[in-house]
């Protein structure tokens, strides 16, 4: 099997109800993977499943060709880092706070903070543009700027693959756009759950569709968001343009199909 983290014909399916069913993903080193689909497809459960969370029903995930179940738990936890939808927390942190929690997959139980924790909080907080809010209260900040800190979080622990479910949701125009430049700018193997397909096609190097936990599509945005796929998926009319010979493809979506909704 190749390197890296990769999905191999996973199914989930709890309490009998079918979610994935025999999903493959292969993320190319240092690109950018977009995870795309109506609502209820199956995108969030897939990046469980890549980072561990969950265990799949059937199929393998694996991480450097050895299975993610037999790898340590601490050794999956350094190289796979987990940005979920939404982070919330009552207890007054600081924005270093947090990001130092990031570095718990390195550190001894009750051990202190060494130089090199301290060195890769600091890498991950500028990194991220979060340096001069570093001491801020995690309360008091932006929705944009709550993002940033949990993918800072993520960075603090110095993975190789990070996965993002749905990191623009809840955010304005702006702030989607300054975190998927962040994102397209890491150098990581990153795979990102996303509902617009827009930012999927002008951040994504490639991107995979899913449809009621199958994949009906995967490649080159170009060539997968067609008006024809979108559809078939969707239940929506669109438009496809390029503003000139090898651009990325910019969709406006025209109005809903008869029957939508059923997918």
């Amino acid at each position: 099997m190749s390197g890296g983290l990769r999905a191999d014909r996973v199914s989930w399916s709890p309490g009998g109800a079918l979610v994935l069913d025999g999903v493959g993903l292969t993320p190319r080193a240092g690109t950018v993977t977009g995870v795309l689909g109506p609502n209820g497809s199956g995108k969030s459960t897939l990046l469980r499943l890549l980072a561990g969370v969950l265990a799949p029903a059937a199929g393998i995930v694996t991480l450097d060709g050895d299975p993610l179940s037999a790898v340590p738990r601490k050794v999956a936890a350094r190289r796979i880092a987990l940005v979920h939808q939404q982070a919330d927390t009552q207890v007054e942190l600081t924005v270093a706070d947090i990001v130092r929690l990031g570095r718990i997959p390195h550190r001894r139980a009750w051990a202190p903070a060494s130089a090199a924790d301290e060195e890769a909080v600091r890498a991950a907080l500028e990194r991220s543009g979060l340096t001069s809010r570093a001491q801020r209260l995690w309360h008091t900040l932006s929705g944009g700027e709550r993002q940033r800190v949990q993918i800072a979080r993520a960075l603090a622990q110095e993975p190789r693959e990070l996965l993002l479910d749905e990191p623009t949701n809840h955010l304005d125009i702006q702030h989607q756009l300054d975190l998927l430049d962040l994102i397209s700018g890491l150098e990581l193997t990153c795979v990102v759950a996303l509902h617009d397909l827009n930012l999927a096609a002008t951040y994504c190097d490639q991107v995979v569709v899913l449809r009621r936990g199958r994949v009906v599509a995967a490649g080159e945005p170009g060539a997968v968001l067609t008006e024809d796929l979108i559809a078939d998926v969707y239940g929506v009319r669109a438009e496809i343009t390029r503003p000139g010979p090898g651009d990325r493809p910019h969709i406006r979506f025209l109005g809903t199909l008869a029957g939508a909704g059923e997918n």
